[in-house]
């Protein structure tokens, strides 16, 4: 649906962004993230079109943004970090003045109605939008993105201001709409990202430093995965059962954490999981288990550590030593003998 290639942006000699490239399929939740400066707002405008790049090229559903920039317009429902409100419109006004704008053809009031119902404001289509609250405002800016249908939504920062009840709101709405839409979202609430996306993309200095789901991320940047699991049951004979496990390496106990029930730490072979065969062990012996989780890192963990200073993407770690070009062409030109 969306193809990013190559895309840098030039301000004068300071490099916003630099040879980005990602793609987006249809029907996705893309969460696009990175700290203050880093280059989200500004490739988001260029896949808008309210930007221009300096190299590189962005296509919509196979419509060039620098050829075809009218029809990919068309696609793309766009929420600014700023919502582009008139405040001294009503919502009614101010919708059917977009609907104008955006040159939709689809039967209006039918259509203005449909998207009110969606985000929830009917019941304040004839206020004024100066007199909102800050989460109807934000509902008002989403709504005009969805004027037209579009099967694109870039939404920046829609939640930024908003309380945890109108946050919860928001978030799923932009769950419905994913159903529907392909979504690039973008926000510093990293819950948020981890509840609504199916897949993350960090940015970071203008470079792309990771992409994958939040739990692929999670699991590449460590070397530890354990199980941390409270079990009830005798100490000494839960350890013993523990370790019977296939594939398990190593078992701690971090102590009585409830009256009968400790805490154990269940490290496994490396890409081994040892869920299932921990609830059959547990199961045979009639030590239920009360909580489980993994011991790796949260979104927080995998932002923190893949925007710090010491961070190497790699795309720019150096190469691993090879054989010197002579050895490998003697190499060659050996095997092509045989």
């Amino acid at each position: 649906m969306i193809e990013v290639k190559n895309l840098t942006k030039r301000y004068g000699s300071n490099v916003a962004i630099d040879h980005v490239s990602f793609s987006v399929d249809e029907g996705t939740i893309v969460g696009f993230l990175g700290p203050n400066g880093a280059g989200k707002s500004t490739t988001m405008n260029i896949i808008t079109g309210y930007l221009s790049a300096s190299e590189g090229s962005v296509t919509v559903s196979g419509h060039s943004i620098l050829d075809e920039p009218s029809e990919v317009k068309k696609l793309i429902g766009y929420l600014p970090e700023m919502p582009p409100l008139y405040m001294d419109m009503t919502v009614k006004e101010y919708l059917n003045f977009m609907y104008d704008l955006k040159k939709v053809t689809i039967p209006r009031e039918k259509h203005i109605q449909e998207i009110c119902s969606l985000v929830k404001i009917k019941d304040v289509y004839n206020r004024l939008i100066a007199n909102l609250s800050k989460g109807y405002k934000q509902r008002v800016g989403i709504a005009q993105a969805l004027l037209g249908n579009p099967p694109v939504l870039i939404l920046d920062e829609p939640t930024v201001g908003l309380d945890p009840k109108q946050i919860i709101e928001i978030r799923n709405l932009i769950k419905n709409l994913g159903r529907n839409h392909t979504v690039v979202l973008s926000s510093h609430i990293l819950a948020e990202v981890q509840a609504v996306c199916e897949r993350i993309l960090i940015i970071n200095k203008g470079v792309i430093v990771a992409d994958g789901t939040p739990d692929k991320l999670s699991h590449d940047l460590t070397s530890d995965h354990r199980l941390v699991a409270r079990i009830e049951g005798e100490e000494r004979e839960v350890l013993h059962n523990l370790r019977t496990i296939k594939n398990v390496v190593e078992v701690q106990s971090f102590g009585e954490k409830e009256p009968g029930v400790y805490e154990y730490s269940i490290e496994g072979a490396p890409e081994k999981d040892l869920r299932r065969d921990l609830f059959a062990c547990c199961t045979r012996f009639g030590t239920p288990i009360l909580a489980l989780r993994n011991s790796d890192l949260s979104l927080e963990d995998v932002f923190l550590r893949l925007t710090s200073d010491t961070y190497v993407p790699k795309a720019l770690q150096q190469p691993a030593v090879t054989a010197a070009p002579e050895a490998a062409d003697s190499e060659t030109k050996g095997g092509d003998q045989a």
